[in-house]
């Protein structure tokens, strides 16, 4: 059963009201008294305590697990912070947005994604955990709300359908030619990315992550890249980027979505996974996101700063022995709702 109401097409007016919304906090907090071994039952005390999910690698890119507490150093805009609970491979319930591009770019690589995501989805959601479907082309679509049926979740799927009227040869909002124009009006990335993060996501309690298959390329989004990322901050959702691209659909110019999908994934706490059109790669990285969602560590603490006045933090954990942390950049201390 939906969490919340919303109608599959309702997306298109959510994108010009709710980017003047009241944006939803990013914490779900537990209370100073949490202990380290349970924080999970603390989750709905109302109380200003910052929640981070991270991952931790070696140089050569593997998870590190068995570390504790005392191995890392927490700061908020260069300031030291007490760590006031950490937990590792925590088991908080996890809830997905899987986002499937289906514009004209995606033609060829489509089906691909679809039977590759659904086995990913049976593969990773357990019975406390729920996922939901976004298809997103010159409209963006929720093809599926909130369930851990992963039967639903593989039709809703198979539901996406390219946008591509192939009887006449041309792309509708994509300059009638196989190369994208500069002023197209059709690959709302940035307002799905929105809409997934402000509407879906930051209601929800515990770990939370966005699964964007696509090419990278946004076209005549209302909102900007920063207002997505601002928007999966605020939610507390880490965002991973599976760059599918069949190049050919370019016409050997290539495309120049990637860098931005860099900037989006790395200031949410996920990266960016080029798998090209290659079933095998994308299988693969599917394997790698699946790995790190249930390799996380969590730690919480209470910001020597207590202003909750809107403003953007940043962030930083450091590891003592000198590991990579995968992390989000920052978040905004916003006041939540009761």
């Amino acid at each position: 059963m939906p969490k919340y109401p919303i109608c599959r097409h309702v997306f298109a007016v959510l994108a010009l009201a709710g980017f003047a919304a009241a944006q939803q906090p990013t914490q779900q907090a537990p209370s100073q008294q949490a202990s380290d071994q349970n924080p999970a039952e603390t989750l709905k005390v109302n109380v200003n305590v910052v929640q981070l999910f991270f991952n931790v690698k070696d140089k050569h890119g593997a998870l590190i697990p068995n570390l504790t507490k005392g191995d890392f150093d927490v700061f908020e805009d260069g300031k030291p912070q007490t760590i006031k609970y950490f937990t590792a491979e925590s088991n908080l319930p996890l809830t997905l947005g899987m986002m499937i591009d289906s514009s004209g770019s995606q033609r060829n690589v489509i089906e691909m994604e679809k039977e590759v995501g659904g086995a990913f989805l049976k593969q990773i959601l357990t019975d406390k955990d729920e996922s939901f479907v976004i298809s997103f082309d010159i409209t963006v679509d929720l093809l599926q709300d909130f369930t851990r049926d992963t039967h639903r979740l593989q039709a809703a799927l198979d539901k996406a359908k390219v946008n591509v009227d192939y009887t006449s040869g041309s792309i509708p909002g994509m300059g009638g030619g196989p190369v994208p124009t500069h002023n197209a009006p059709g690959t709302l990335l940035y307002d799905a990315v929105y809409l997934s993060a402000h509407d879906m996501l930051a209601k929800e309690v515990g770990r939370k992550a966005m699964i964007l298959l696509t090419d990278g390329q946004d076209e005549g989004s209302r909102l900007k890249l920063q207002d997505a990322i601002e928007a999966a901050q605020k939610a507390d959702a880490i965002v991973y980027v599976l760059l599918c691209a069949d190049r050919g659909f370019y016409g050997g110019f290539g495309y120049s979505g990637e860098g931005d999908m860099r900037k989006l994934t790395e200031q949410t706490g996920g990266r960016v996974i080029n798998v090209g059109n290659k079933f095998d790669k994308l299988r693969e990285a599917f394997d790698q996101i699946a790995k790190e969602l249930r390799s996380q560590y969590n730690v919480g603490y209470v910001p020597t700063n207590l202003k909750l006045d809107g403003s953007y933090r940043k962030l930083e954990i450091k590891s003592k022995q000198s590991y990579k942390i995968q992390a989000r950049a920052g978040y905004y201390a916003v006041k939540r709702e009761e």
